[in-house]
């Protein structure tokens, strides 16, 4: 007796085609997975380290303490009234949080090769790892910034719960940054080269060692489109207590942030379909 043969269905996978959709459904359905690649990043950044996580500590800490001395004082750089000391580290916080953000995320398709060219999951949940992973960064600096405005005898008023949308700004823009870096580094590896050169370029384009009270009021608008200033200046705003007008600079940087990052999630869902082979 010939037994029946059962007709299965041809499944034929090929590469979609134009720009697609981000299917952030997907990422969620892989949630377990992200965070099992955030808490790897966080193991690897401080195995076989000496001072483990204190490293998110001395990074702005030390950098607060030459940014003292050179800008506080002998430039003299205004500090809105503030001690210097817990001015520039109130920005150098979020900053080197930005700052390790990008850099993370700019190589983190290309320090998963071997998971990528083997297993399917999607690919967004690598840069999104890598920025969960130094989030953690920056709620540890966040306490030495809380010792330091005690010390001080600054900051702590009713504004402090408002950092939170700060943070979150902080987050978005790592996030859009380290995903058009992360997609053209897949094909181009002269990015990891002009990471480094982006980054320094950026912090001076920042008021972290200045105030952006310096600059007159026509160029304000301009210089918030870079959402850096919204995510410093707010820090500054909330935490300190700083007489900034925040409302217009928030605004624009957040509006330049959100652009950012949509387009640089559509740049890297449109470029994901060659990762395997080019990576």
């Amino acid at each position: 007796m010939v037994g029946r043969v059962t007709a299965h269905p041809i499944i034929r996978l090929e590469p979609s085609r134009g720009w697609v959709a981000l299917r952030l459904d997907d990422v969620w359905h892989y949630r377990e997975l992200l965070w099992f690649l955030a808490l790897r990043d966080i193991k690897v950044r401080y195995k076989q380290t000496v001072l483990g996580a204190s490293w998110a500590l001395l990074q702005p800490v030390l950098t607060t303490v030459v940014f003292t001395v050179v800008f506080g004082r002998l430039a003299r750089i205004p500090s809105d009234g503030v001690p210097y000391a817990v001015f520039a580290l109130a920005a150098l916080v979020p900053w080197t949080f930005f700052a390790t953000a990008v850099s993370t995320t700019s190589i983190s398709l290309v320090g998963n090769t071997n998971l990528i060219s083997k297993v399917y999951f999607p690919r967004l949940c690598v840069p999104i790892a890598a920025v969960v992973a130094c989030v953690v960064d920056l709620l540890i600096a966040c306490g030495v910034l809380f010792v330091a405005m005690g010390i001080y005898g600054v900051g702590g008023g009713l504004r402090m719960p408002l950092v939170i949308p700060f943070v979150a700004l902080a987050v978005a823009t790592a996030l859009g940054v380290g995903l058009w870096l992360s997609a053209i580094a897949a094909r181009y590896r002269d990015v990891r080269h002009a990471v480094p050169f982006l980054v320094q370029f950026w912090l001076f384009a920042t008021p972290v060692a200045y105030p952006s009270s310096l600059l007159s009021d026509r160029w304000q608008s301009l210089y918030a489109l870079n959402p850096m200033v919204g995510v410093v200046e707010g820090f500054r705003w909330s935490l300190l207590g700083s007489d900034v007008a925040i409302g217009r600079t928030a605004l624009t940087s957040t509006a330049s942030a959100l652009v950012i990052l949509v387009t640089g999630a559509f740049y890297f869902r449109r470029m994901e379909r060659s990762f395997a082979d080019v990576i």
